[in-house]
């Protein structure tokens, strides 16, 4: 007896160092991907970066020669004025319409990439009691987002993806895992396509100066909630191309509304494959696990049959003794104390439930 609990116990020691050597390699492993990621773009952007403040110098000595009366500091104040313009939204360029960037519809697919946190930047709050509004508008309407979202995922994630798994499992007699990675990889294209690629064929077509790799970026920035605000639809709009322009910015709100729920969803199908499921317990810390299902079921099972005998009932003649039996028979032959400190742990232990939504909590932290 002595042997088997000193080999379940080294089997746990080593258990919690694989566990813990596993996520330090996982951190190792993320801070080489970040640094991977900063050469990369350093060494693809540095160079673009420096041609490009080359022509921005030169065009500026060739407007300061051919135009002696303007002078270099008043070109300067000149510029720096029209780029914090810019920066708040307003353009300066006069062949340019001036389309109003708080208008209803504006004001909405502001909110709307505010709440998602998405927040491409090209506009933002001018006053201070705007950007007071902003915080307080943020503060209360990011958690209600997240619990809006993680309800509506929840929701469909029992229509698309948990009934046809069960179904066709059902059906076909496949395994199940097999099944939910097909699925999720049919989910995955789906999304692709009808998320990414067609949308991206449309901002071509309304969009003059983008091109379908402009088109199909601005796509993954916004529905990732990356949102870096180089590409808007609309905000390059000549002489006013597009005839229906809070039409338009409307159809766009509601794309990235539907698109990023649907993300979501292929995210948590994602999520709660069995395959991913073994992957991340190798990196999860299990010092205060709680106790199984099948722990569970052996403590209710003991508890309904103490009440059963303290109600008289015969538990019956092939009935199989429970926990407090074994337990009993035990403290006969010696090991009262070992086994009712055995009986109150497992009696007290609190079973907490895992969290429903991973992926949505994940996706905007």
């Amino acid at each position: 007896m002595v042997r088997g609990i000193s080999s379940g116990c080294f089997a746990q020691a080593a258990e919690r160092h694989s566990t813990a050597l596993s996520f330090s390699l996982l951190s190792a492993g993320y801070v080489l991907y970040l640094l991977l990621g900063a050469g990369i773009f350093s060494a693809i952007e540095l160079p673009y970066e420096e041609r490009l403040r080359q022509d921005l110098k030169q065009v500026r000595q060739e407007f300061l020669d051919q135009n002696e009366c303007v002078s270099d500091a008043r070109l300067e104040e000149l510029l720096a004025r029209a780029i914090e313009a810019s920066n708040y939204g307003v353009s300066v360029l006069g062949n340019q319409t001036e389309p109003n960037n708080w208008d209803f519809v504006s004001a909405l697919f502001f909110t709307s990439t505010v709440l998602t946190t998405t927040g491409y930047g090209h506009t933002v709050p001018l006053s201070d009691g705007g950007k007071a509004f902003c915080v307080l508008y943020s503060l209360v309407g990011i958690p209600i987002t997240l619990l809006f979202l993680s309800a509506v995922v929840q929701r469909l994630m029992v229509v698309v993806t948990r009934r046809p798994v069960a179904y066709f499992h059902r059906r076909w007699g496949v395994s199940r895992a097999r099944l939910a990675a097909a699925h999720a990889a049919c989910l995955a294209a789906l999304a692709a396509v009808f998320l990414l690629f067609i949308p991206a064929g449309v901002f071509v077509a309304v969009e003059q100066d983008w091109s379908f790799l402009e088109a199909l970026y601005f796509c993954f920035i916004s529905l990732s909630t990356i949102g870096l605000g180089d590409y808007v639809p609309g905000e390059n709009d000549p002489e006013g191309a597009h005839a229906h322009g809070q039409l338009y910015r409307l159809a766009i709100t509601v794309y990235l509304l539907l698109g990023l729920v649907c993300v979501l969803v292929v995210l948590e199908t994602c999520c709660e494959l069995p395959q991913l499921r073994g992957i991340k317990q190798r990196f999860y810390w299990d010092g205060g696990r709680d106790p199984d299902s099948e722990t569970t079921n052996i403590i209710d099972s003991d508890h309904l049959t103490q009440e059963a005998v303290a109600a008289g009932d015969s538990p019956g003649p092939a009935s199989i003794p429970s926990v407090s039996e074994q337990a009993a028979s035990l403290r006969r032959h010696g090991n009262n104390n070992v086994n009712v400190n055995l009986n109150r742990s497992l009696a007290t232990t609190p079973y907490t439930p895992a969290a429903n939504s991973d992926a949505v909590n994940g996706f905007f932290s």
